[in-house]
């Protein structure tokens, strides 16, 4: 069994950190998980014309309109196979911005062999299909660039026009000195500009598991990439 990733990066993926080898190689069969513990320095929301975009995201648990900085984040990262017989990875962020207020960002991912790209469908209802060009920099970290962006539900399919919505660029590293993996997440409109971003720190487990938790896994599962 091979990884959504390593699909995706083909050869290039032994060029990443071996700590981000070890934590994107997550396959269905491997029996663990990759679960994430650490703080973002910053979380921060565009201009306040941004808010009901973003208010809208938070319906699905697709980004927020709040900002504010050192808060506490998980990331869960389970892989199985979907009710479409497709390898399938989780990438559930929680945001905990006080004891009372928590936000979640929820996306699942799979691998499209006909073009070649890793698919992120967005939100708790996958709704939003994302196409994710995948490559290594220099440095080993991972480098995932948004394109073409579908709504799916029923018999509703259309592009979304990337004048409308966001773009994202998403690196995440490993720093051997502090030990400990680094993300920045950064959203943007082509011509509004800033739309959301994140930055900070984690470190990992990687739990045996012998299902995956409903929690993490989306509540409707759209066929179509």
């Amino acid at each position: 069994m091979t990884s959504v990733f390593e699909q995706a990066l083909g050869p290039d993926f032994a060029r990443l950190h071996p700590m981000l080898q070890r934590r994107f190689a997550l396959h269905s069969s491997q029996g663990v998980a990759c679960l994430g513990r650490g703080v973002m320095s910053e979380v921060r929301r565009g201009p306040w014309w941004t808010v009901p975009f973003l208010l809208l995201g938070t319906w699905r648990h697709i980004l927020f309109p709040d900002s504010a900085r050192d808060v506490p984040f998980i990331i869960e990262n389970y892989a199985y196979t979907d009710s479409h017989g497709r390898e399938t990875v989780t990438f559930v962020r929680t945001f905990e911005l006080s004891p009372t207020r928590r936000r979640r960002f929820d996306a699942t991912m799979v691998f499209d062999a006909r073009r070649g790209q890793v698919v992120d469908y967005l939100g708790t209802h996958q709704h939003l299909a994302v196409d994710l060009v995948a490559e290594v920099a220099e440095d080993g970290a991972l480098l995932l660039r948004s394109g073409e962006q579908r709504f799916r539900e029923g018999p509703v399919d259309f592009r979304f026009p990337l004048a409308l919505s966001g773009t994202a660029e998403l690196r995440e590293g490993y720093d051997d000195q502090r030990e400990c993996f680094t993300v920045d997440v950064r959203v943007r409109n082509r011509w509004l500009g800033p739309l959301f971003s994140y930055s900070g720190t984690f470190t990992c487990t990687w739990p045996a598991v012998s299902a995956v938790p409903s929690s993490v896994k989306p509540l409707r599962e759209e066929p179509r990439s």
